[in-house]
């Protein structure tokens, strides 16, 4: 049983319901499927917002983010390995970009970007949940400094660990994108990404060169006005976040974050008692991901006798790796799952 940060368990309902005979994704079929699934991300986190699906990771859409809203410079909030991405992708972009560093750890807040959104930064970028330290911040807060600073600033914000772990208050947090992907709290396999594009970022591509072609957003949003990709989209997935969205439908969004809210307790609780705690800081503490200190742990060799058991995990990640592990609980995980995974654990320590 995987209780990894990605790719996470994928249920066999799930895996059933990518069983069903292709289809095209030029025929009436696929216009009706690609029209449920945005009705219902819409649904599901409460927006209006345009809903892009492109196949590939996540990181195909932070990149077509920036390469659609930054023509010069953008600003890069980072506080682990996923900001410091968001801030290559500019760099490697050609982008200028200025660097705001927050100690791993650390939530991002609105007083580390205090006096640093210039009237010249187009965008400001930033990763709300960042996978690598377990630290959630407050997306509404950052977005809201960022734009009493500079009103005409783009906010672009991965969200892949962030989506239907915690309630993102999208409509709140009045970003211009939101990126997230079908390997994490969608619970599916890994290859959909998804985009929540606002008007003022499509607006802004129509300025920028160099847009490329896979992450042109005024071609996928042509594409998209009529139900379709523009171009091949992983269709079986399609048919997996169709009924993924049904599921969370059905749960209720409410009992669905009650649920990894009450994931995160257990795990944090175990963590207090058992280890040196976890690594975040308080009040700032994923729902989706739970990161540990090690101690004295020997992470390899309790790994190897949890995954005799049937369980798997993660180990740490980037500047922390050494001294951190992480365990994923999200999607289709549940709180009895969880408290059988920390037994698991209990036992080993025990031995």
């Amino acid at each position: 049983m995987l209780y990894t940060v990605g790719p996470v368990f994928v249920a066999p309902d799930t895996f059933q319901s990518m069983t069903k005979p292709m289809i095209t994704h030029r025929s009436g079929e696929y216009k009706e499927l690609h029209a449920n699934i945005v009705e219902k991300v819409r649904k599901t986190l409460d927006t209006d917002m345009d809903v892009f699906l492109v196949a590939g990771s996540a990181t195909v859409l932070n990149e077509g983010a920036v390469r659609n809203g930054v023509s010069e410079k953008m600003l890069g909030i980072t506080n682990g390995s996923f900001g410091n991405r968001l801030i290559e992708i500019g760099e490697l972009n050609g982008k200028t970009v200025e660097k705001v560093q927050v100690p791993w750890g650390a939530a991002m807040k609105p007083e580390h970007i205090e006096g640093k959104v210039g009237k010249d930064v187009e965008a400001v970028c930033w990763c709300a949940n960042e996978s690598s330290t377990g630290v959630f911040s407050d997306s509404v807060a950052i977005s809201k400094a960022v734009s009493e600073q500079n009103p005409d600033a783009l906010k672009i914000v991965d969200a892949v660990t962030a989506a239907y772990t915690k309630d993102l208050r999208v409509k709140d947090m009045d970003a211009d994108a939101i990126i997230f992907g079908s390997q994490k709290a969608l619970a599916l396999p890994p290859g959909l990404a998804i985009m929540l594009c606002s008007e003022r970022m499509l607006e802004k591509a129509k300025t920028v060169k160099n847009r490329g072609f896979y992450t042109d957003l005024l071609k996928i949003k042509k594409q998209s006005d009529v139900n379709y990709a523009l171009t091949t989209p992983p269709v079986s997935l399609m048919y997996g976040l169709d009924h993924q969205l049904d599921k969370m439908l059905k749960e209720g969004m409410t009992n669905l974050y009650a649920r990894h809210d009450e994931m995160s307790r257990l795990c944090e609780d175990w963590a207090d008692k058992k280890l040196a705690g976890v690594f975040p800081e308080a009040g700032y503490r994923s729902k989706g991901i739970s990161v540990l200190n090690r101690g004295d742990l020997d992470f390899d060799d309790f790994h190897k006798k949890l995954k005799a058991k049937g369980y798997e995990i993660s180990n740490g990640y980037g500047e922390v790796k050494e001294k951190t592990f992480r365990i994923g609980h999200m999607g289709d995980v549940t709180p009895a799952g969880v408290k059988e995974l920390l037994a698991a654990m209990d036992s080993i320590m025990e031995e």
